[in-house]
């Protein structure tokens, strides 16, 4: 008895691994190709490299959650001999490797451009950039590689995969989290719940960067004692070091800095240990790593490889600002430039991208935490680095208006948001119409290959061409495809989804501890023959979850419609620290576990690339509803588009911009109501008689061979329209002619000949600011050109005599303004005309011009004097004006 008893006691204690490993069966000689296959990240969306790897094994393909790397950990000796032998696999294998090599080296659409705008230029090399630094907190590459929480990561993975595809020299940085973001389950009663499996780096698809003598290269900044801003406190400072790992993404290198290293204390090891986790102090020691370390991390790259070292640096979202900081103090300690001219150089290379359209959604830390933490900063001045994060309150410190102050080209992500971006931080150019702050906007873009469906893509390819994802010409061939062809495509990737949807929701219940015996019902749920709606996001308030329950009887009536049924798939990550959020998620899990309606709708937990890809493939309509207009942009919606799924959206972000009548539907939107709740009650009204007037009828109305052809047209008018518009590669593009090469040019005109100009530039800038508030307009003539009223086609006159105090007239602009004027003379529409200098010899200068009458009805004008140089990218940026 005791004998038994003392061996269930022994059996019944779980003994846990200190570590663990991967112990892999040795490939063969003849299969050495997979191993290279899977080095490069390139596989997660290349279709024929994903058909190899299934083929490997395809149930443990299954059971390893298509993570080649530990699939390939799992494979027997006794499977890889047979492969080995396997001469069909071997050509296969041979052929993408193949290909593989030839997409990694060959000249690809950077390259050709890189060689027209040298020819064009008769220059020996082209003023394209010849690396690029693109800075993110996280990046969403792959389910693999879970780096990400939502919109941001996946933008940014889909940046990088699009340069690759393009050849853009982009050199990747961000940070390895050791348990990512997290991952969801529901509680019995539908609360998110958050798990955070601890990733193994030597399981992830990521290598260790190596010095050149072998070594492994690690970086090293900074950090204050603890307790730091205690005036008791005498602690000398400590130092956070972090680890260099290497994800290649096709072409682009992606550099991943860990903390958790045995050189740093236990509080170090922890900087790293999630994102978007831990308090102020944490983040923003995640942000100084990202950013100060981000840049040394991609000097000791370079310096490994040879690769020739970023002259841009693309900050995306305010986290990575410190980058600007170390550019700076790198150029004060390594070429004796004084802090102005540093900042001068720096902001020259320096790209920031924008993506929040509220203030909310800024970094912003406490002034004093921050100066606490500029230590080892080769004794930069910390007062000028904390002025770049000054804003109205002198106690905050703001990322947002760093990275505007320290980058030179500045843009929002969608048109929209540009307008939203350009009000929001208007008061850093105080003086200036919002039209004219410098945020220009560049519309986000998805990366086809990723997220298009394997049937999509070979109907794009077969009758578009291969090139199309790639160059975005040429979709209007799409009209050649058969409405009947459309359709079954679009009819299997629906049940695709259903069989989808019903696995989960069977795995999601038994997590919430019910058991099989009640869930007999999911092998029915959803239908592949009903209209499929899909709204899938992270769940802040303002993405409105639950708009579709403000009426929960109209729903349910939606929902059990007899003849046009619709169903709905909800899917979405409420941040840990966000009870409100949380509780969203438990209102819409609670109206979904009704056993009248369980079948028709249900919220799917752990959102993530690997479901996503299930959603935008098999849904009929892509539901978007935040409150305009505070979705910057919703890449979501267009990773749907190019599935040839319909939008249903109120005009926000991309759709405001794209919006045609006959891509999807718009949801009227009561912008500009007091009432939130009444506002929330009229939008939803909006969207159930949109599902049910037009959504639905569309989807139902079926020819005799059971076709919907006016919804047919909708989908090959969204294909056609829409595909070209919505590639991450269009966006690429767009950066690299409108932000990279400028930036590129304005770079190495400031570096040139020991970094000339830039100390010119701040010279010149010091004697512009001390001398402005001398400068100004005295006085303005005008005269028209005709006798008696204005008349439209005539023109005005204007002489200003103008104050430059010390300044020459080639330091200024002197220009009238004019437009329409409103009731409170306030103008807008505005244009501009120079004013040419004319010698006045009293000691004023007089400047002259003439405008046109260009319009009717009200119309106003005014002159105003701006700094002028050639080395500025607008003369609005040092935000100097005097006006009449």
């Amino acid at each position: 008895m005791v004998l038994k008893a003392l061996t269930e006691l022994l059996t019944s204690i779980r003994v846990k691994a200190l570590r663990r490993l991967t112990v892999r069966a040795a490939y063969p000689q003849e299969l050495a190709g997979l191993g290279e296959i899977v080095a490069n990240l390139r596989w997660s969306w290349h279709a024929d490299s994903l058909d190899l790897l299934e083929s490997v094994d395809p149930g443990l393909w299954l059971t390893c959650s298509r993570d080649p790397g530990r699939m390939l950990g799992e494979v027997s000796a006794e499977r890889f001999a047979q492969l080995a032998g396997d001469r069909k696999f071997l050509r296969r294998l041979e052929d993408i490797v193949e290909d593989l090599r030839d997409y990694l080296t060959k000249p690809r659409w950077y390259q050709r451009e890189a060689e027209r705008s040298a020819l064009s230029d008769g220059q020996a090399a082209s003023s394209l950039p010849e690396s690029i630094a693109y800075f993110s907190p996280e990046f969403g590459i792959t389910e693999v590689l879970p780096q990400y929480s939502g919109g941001l990561g996946i933008l940014a993975g889909d940046h990088l995969k699009a340069a690759s595809d393009l050849g853009v020299p982009i050199i990747g940085v961000g940070l390895l989290y050791g348990a990512g973001y997290f991952r969801q389950s529901l509680s019995r009663d539908g609360w998110q719940l958050e798990h955070y499996p601890a990733l193994d780096p030597q399981g992830l698809p990521i290598t260790a960067l190596e010095n050149p003598d072998g070594a492994p290269a690690r970086i090293a900044i900074a950090l204050p004692p603890r307790g730091a801003g205690d005036p008791s406190n005498e602690q000398s400072g400590r130092t956070l070091h972090a680890q260099i790992w290497v994800a290649q993404v096709g072409r682009v290198p992606l550099l991943l800095l860990d903390s958790d290293i045995e050189e740093n204390d236990a509080d170090a090891r922890q900087v790293t240990d999630r994102l978007y986790g831990g308090g102020k102090d944490h983040r923003l020691q995640q942000e100084l790593l990202l950013g100060i370390g981000g840049v040394r991390a991609i000097r000791a790259y370079c310096a490994a490889t040879g690769t020739a070292a970023p002259t841009v640096f693309h900050t995306n979202e305010g986290h990575a600002g410190f980058l600007g900081v170390e550019r700076i103090r790198e150029l004060v300690e390594g070429y004796g430039l004084d802090f102005d001219a540093a900042l001068c150089a720096v902001r020259a290379g320096t790209v920031f991208t924008t993506h929040t359209p509220v203030p909310a959604g800024i970094d912003r830390f406490d002034r004093a935490l921050v100066a606490a933490h500029l230590t080892g900063m080769g004794g930069l001045p910390a007062e000028r680095i904390l002025d770049l994060g000054a804003e109205t309150d002198p106690t905050i410190f703001n990322m947002a208006h760093m990275g505007l102050r320290l980058g030179q080209r500045a843009n929002g992500v969608s048109l929209l948001h540009g307008e939203v971006s350009r009000g929001m931080f208007a008061d850093l150019w105080p003086g200036f119409d919002t039209s004219e702050v410098p945020i220009t906007s560049v519309t986000n873009g998805v990366h086809a290959p990723t997220w298009m469906a394997r049937e999509i893509l070979d109907i794009a390819e077969r009758e578009v061409g291969p090139e199309v994802l790639a160059e975005g010409g040429g979709w209007e061939a799409i009209d050649k495809v058969g409405d009947a062809d459309l359709w079954r495509v679009r009819t299997l990737l629906r049940t695709r989804l259903v069989e989808e949807i019903r696995r989960r929701m069977h795995a999601s219940n038994l997590e919430r501890e019910m058991s099989e015996a009640e869930l007999g019902w999911t092998a029915d749920a959803f239908d592949p023959d009903v209209l499929t709606i899909g709204f899938a996001r992270r769940v802040p308030s303002y993405k409105r979850l639950t708009l579709m329950l403000r009426d929960p009887e109209r729903l349910r009536a939606l929902l059990l419609d007899p003849e046009r049924p619709v169903q709905i798939v909800i899917a979405g990550k409420s941040h840990p620290a966000d009870d409100g959020g949380k509780q969203l998620i438990a209102q819409m899990v609670r109206f979904a576990d009704d056993p009248a309606v369980r079948h028709r709708i249900t919220f799917l937990p752990d959102y993530d690339i690997g479901m996503a890809r299930y959603l935008y493939w098999g849904v009929d309509v892509w539901l978007n509803n935040p409150l305009r207009p505070l979705e910057a942009c919703g890449t979501s919606g267009m990773k749907a588009a190019l599935n040839g799924a319909l939008n249903l959206s109120i005009r926000d972000g991309w759709w405001d911009e794209w919006f045609d009548g006959e891509n999807g539907w718009a949801i009227p939107s009561a912008e500009g109501l007091s009432d939130p709740d009444r506002r929330d009650d009229l939008e939803a009204n909006a969207l159930y008689d949109l599902v049910e007037k037009n959504v639905a009828t569309r989807f139902y109305d079926r020819t005799a061979d059971g076709v919907p052809t006016r919804w047919v047209q909708m989908v090959r008018h969204t294909l056609r329209t829409l595909g070209p518009k919505v590639l991450a590669t269009r966006m690429v593009a767009e950066y690299v002619r409108r932000l990279y090469a400028p930036a590129a040019e304005s770079s190495q005109h400031m570096s040139a000949k020991d970094f000339a100009a830039a100390r010119e530039l701040a010279e010149w800038r010091r004697r512009v600011e001390a001398t402005w508030p001398e400068v100004a307009v005295l006085h303005v003539d005008s005269q028209l050109s005709g006798s008696g009223d204005a008349q439209l086609g005539e023109s005005l006159t204007l002489r200003a005599e103008i104050a430059l105090g010390g300044l020459s007239p080639d330091d200024v602009d002197v220009e009238a303004v004019y437009g329409s004027v409103g009731a409170d003379d306030r103008l807008s529409d505005l244009a501009r005309v120079d004013l040419r200098s004319v010698p006045n010899g009293d000691g004023t200068h007089r400047f002259e011009g003439e405008i046109p009458l260009d319009r009717t009805g009200g119309y106003g004008y005014t002159v105003r004097v701006l700094p002028k140089n050639d080395l500025l990218a607008s003369p609005v940026e040092l935000g100097l004006v005097a006006s009449a």
